[in-house]
């Protein structure tokens, strides 16, 4: 099993939920890590919270040119690349008969779109470390929410992709995997407008119960799982549920 020490790790949307849990992890264990997001003050914030080993990026990944920019970013933090967890994202909900094709597009593009066009600018970097990438999918795909349906598919093709892209890399001893969360609080449905701070986290732990280890997760248990995918080097194409048993179906509440 691989040791993710010194490591040179780019994650993207690293500023905050579940990839800033993930950033402040491998920094600590001697990673070099890179992460990107939008907001300069979110990016200087975190660059001021995780220390030397993380460099912050201000970059959009929609943006042909902030990818390239992320991805030298990270070859001169870390002096070359090992992996690339395409963790940025965003939610968009509605009514099937109500929903906004420029916000569909959208949508796909930051979700689907952009990791495949910043793992295939990364793909000559991850080949000669024999690196992975690591997509971030969601329980939406194991439990049915209404209104959901932009956002579940986008992760639903994160999962296809997870199995054909490891098919087609393998033979350049690159990995493609793919981490499945549960209820995990973090800022993305307050970004989409949906809930304040305080309501988001109500309605999570308002689902504790549809959980079968009776809790939701914590962005630490999900860097966890990540860490297992990346150090794993005979585990590829992998799936791996880290949802605290949500994605079961129980229904206690």
């Amino acid at each position: 099993m691989l040791d993710i020490k010194d490591m040179s790790i780019i994650i993207t949307g690293g500023c905050s939920g579940l990839g800033y849990g993930m950033a402040k992890r491998f920094s600590s264990e001697g990673a070099k890590v890179t992460i990107c997001g939008r907001r300069k003050d979110k990016v200087l914030e975190a660059q001021d919270n995780l220390g030397s080993n993380v460099k912050a990026v201000v970059a959009d990944i929609t943006d042909i040119e902030d990818r390239k920019k992320l991805i030298q970013a990270s070859v001169d933090h870390g002096g070359k690349l090992d992996t690339l967890i395409n963790n940025a994202g965003n939610m968009y909900k509605g009514k099937i008969d109500q929903l906004d094709q420029a916000e569909l597009i959208n949508i796909f593009n930051t979700n689907v779109i952009s990791g495949m066009m910043l793992l295939g600018e990364s793909k000559k970097y991850l080949a000669e470390t024999k690196g992975v990438n690591i997509f971030i999918g969601s329980v939406h795909n194991r439990r049915a929410f209404p209104e959901a349906s932009p956002y579940a598919a986008t992760k639903g093709a994160l999962e296809t992709l997870t199995k054909v892209l490891a098919a087609e890399l393998g033979a350049e001893k690159i990995r493609v995997n793919c981490v499945v969360p549960g209820g995990v609080f973090t800022e993305i449905n307050q970004r989409a407008g949906l809930f304040d701070d305080e309501s988001a986290k109500r309605r999570l732990e308002g689902m504790a119960s549809m959980h079968a280890l009776g809790r939701i997760g914590t962005a630490e248990e999900i860097a966890e799982a990540v860490e297992y995918l990346i150090c794993s080097e005979w585990t590829t194409g992998a799936i791996l549920d880290v949802d605290g048993g949500l994605g079961l179906g129980l229904n206690n509440v």
